[in-house]
């Protein structure tokens, strides 16, 4: 099962780089999304500096999130990108990067990530989160739907945790992605889990 730990300053508790740290150091998660949506870019980019110096000590992948144009003057080549900013994106410069994943809520939003050229999609939000207040879960059969229409691997994310990853991956999904679970325990991964 490959887990990414999606960033949230706003929930970390402590020191937002010293869990990136624990985050990159730790074998429980495979990557690091740094999703810091309400930066402007250029604190966003003062903080990927930050980010990725840690991970590449641990040799952690770090994704970075919204700002090709700071990924590119880095020279960093994983992405992630909401779905309308990815289709505004030049062809060209899609090829700066090795790996470009998009955030789809829909079968629709689906084909349109493929037809970008999507290198995975996230699929969510699949379980109730305080992130998503209010908003119903899609759930596992809108996962189990998307996992068996596509080719690219799927990863669920919203409310996921130790206790729910399994049925995550049981419909098809190549892994998990977790945000308030790696912000809120510094020792632990979520559910309690040793990092």
């Amino acid at each position: 099962m490959y887990r990414i730990a999606v960033t949230n300053r706003n929930l970390c508790e402590g020191d937002f780089l010293s869990r990136i740290q624990k985050l990159a150091s730790g074998s429980y998660y495979d990557a690091i999304l740094l999703r810091e949506k309400d930066l402007a870019e250029e604190k966003y980019e003062k903080l990927a500096v930050r980010v990725l110096s840690i991970c590449e000590r641990y040799d952690k992948k770090c994704i970075l999130h919204t700002f090709y144009k700071t990924a590119e003057r880095l020279g960093h080549p994983y992405l992630h990108l909401p779905l309308p900013l990815f289709e505004k994106m030049e062809k060209e410069e899609r090829r700066e990067f090795v790996e470009i994943g998009t955030s789809i809520h829909s079968p629709e939003q689906l084909c349109q990530a493929e037809n970008v050229g999507a290198s995975y999609v996230t699929a969510g939000h699949i379980f109730e989160t305080d992130c998503k207040k209010g908003l119903p879960p899609r759930g596992l059969s809108f996962l189990k739907k998307i996992c068996s229409s596509t080719a690219l691997p799927v990863y669920g994310i919203g409310g996921i945790h130790a206790g729910n990853e399994k049925q995550v991956i049981e419909q098809g999904a190549a892994g998990v992605c977790i945000m308030s679970g790696c912000m809120q325990d510094s020792s632990q991964g979520p559910g309690g889990i040793p990092v």
